[in-house]
């Protein structure tokens, strides 16, 4: 069905444009985008769905099918083999899309950004999946317990050690990992913002840890009174961010609308470039109304990249079709059109 390196779907809002992107990331996640349950994703009156999709990697034809039963059962199956834990799929088919509410990266709160880059080193490092979904285990266990404290005489004190060593041990090695692979990723938003805001304007990233001057064990000693009063784990991973800043200013209050879609981008490119690099190929690109919003030159210089100096395939919509033909004609770059 697509046969071009560049796809552009074009059409009025409302048509399923979005949808299409998002039965491509489905596939390549085991999960929509947008929704956190499957069932949100089933048409009004069905009972489950069916998604089935065909993939070539490194030249190898990868066929991949997601089902959802009447049951609520979800399978996922590649090449003909079902997954006994979904997590193993994540990184097989890597992918990053780009949407309009992706604004929230810069503009909402930090949990927007470690989702970020959970799904990016994700697809990097299988371990780190693992020692991720067992710390929020673990953490989601902890709280739990917290909760169920009627009072302090209630208090198990070797159960909270033991929920504490378990963070510890999985908590140390997402904290490490994120910043290994930050000192690499950091680099390319700075490199990616000049390219599509078409000069520097002095616009960096850090990244925010409790862990980067204390211990983790520490932390939780020093914090456990604090977090029997809240009824919650007050410190760790859990609690990282990313902050951006433009001429030494918070970004998010100073920057102009054009300058927080450009730092957008030049995540999500930064994303696309770390994994092309770590996989040895390029990822799909999913890109949702991307042209709104964002002034000619932007345009140009996003595309300049994406199109032409990057590989790897690119779904592209837009509710103008002349304008993803003007953009793309103007690259001279081959593409097809899917007009719904």
């Amino acid at each position: 069905m697509f046969k071009e390196r560049i796809i552009g779907i074009c059409g009025r809002n409302g048509i399923g444009k979005t949808n299409l992107l998002d039965a491509i990331y489905n596939l390549c996640f085991t999960k929509s985008y947008f929704n956190r349950s499957d069932t949100q994703n089933v048409q009004h009156e069905k009972n489950g769905f069916r998604l089935e999709g065909e993939f070539f990697k490194n030249n190898q034809q990868v066929k991949v099918v997601s089902i959802l039963r009447e049951t609520g059962k979800k399978e996922f199956i590649t090449d003909g083999q079902s997954y006994d834990r979904l997590a193993r799929h994540i990184g097989l088919l890597p992918a990053v899309i780009i949407v309009p509410d992706d604004v929230l990266l810069i503009t909402g709160g930090s949990e927007e950004r470690r989702r970020f880059l959970d799904t990016l080193f994700s697809q990097l490092d299988p371990e780190y999946l693992q020692h991720l979904i067992s710390y929020n285990k673990v953490l989601q266990q902890r709280n739990g317990y917290l909760k169920s404290l009627d009072d302090r005489r209630s208090l198990n004190p070797e159960l909270l050690d033991a929920y504490d060593h378990q963070l510890v041990q999985h908590g140390n090695f997402v904290f490490e990992r994120r910043r290994e692979l930050l000192s690499e990723l950091i680099p390319r938003v700075h490199s990616f913002y000049n390219l599509i805001a078409g000069k520097d304007e002095e616009v960096s990233a850090g990244y925010e840890s409790q862990l980067l001057n204390t211990p983790f064990q520490e932390l939780l000693i020093q914090s456990r009174e604090k977090d029997l009063l809240l009824q919650r784990t007050t410190t760790g991973a859990h609690k990282d961010d990313l902050n951006f800043s433009i001429a030494s200013r918070v970004f998010k209050s100073e920057a102009s609308q054009g300058q927080r879609k450009s730092l957008l981008f030049a995540l999500k490119l930064a994303e696309f470039e770390t994994l092309r690099i770590h996989k040895g190929f390029a990822p799909i690109l999913l890109l949702d109304d991307v042209f709104e919003k964002l002034d000619e030159q932007r345009i140009r210089n996003l595309l300049e990249w994406v199109c032409r100096d990057s590989s790897g395939q690119i779904f592209i919509t837009d509710t103008h079709k002349e304008r993803f033909k003007e953009n793309i004609n103007y690259l001279g770059i081959k593409y097809q059109l899917l007009d719904i």
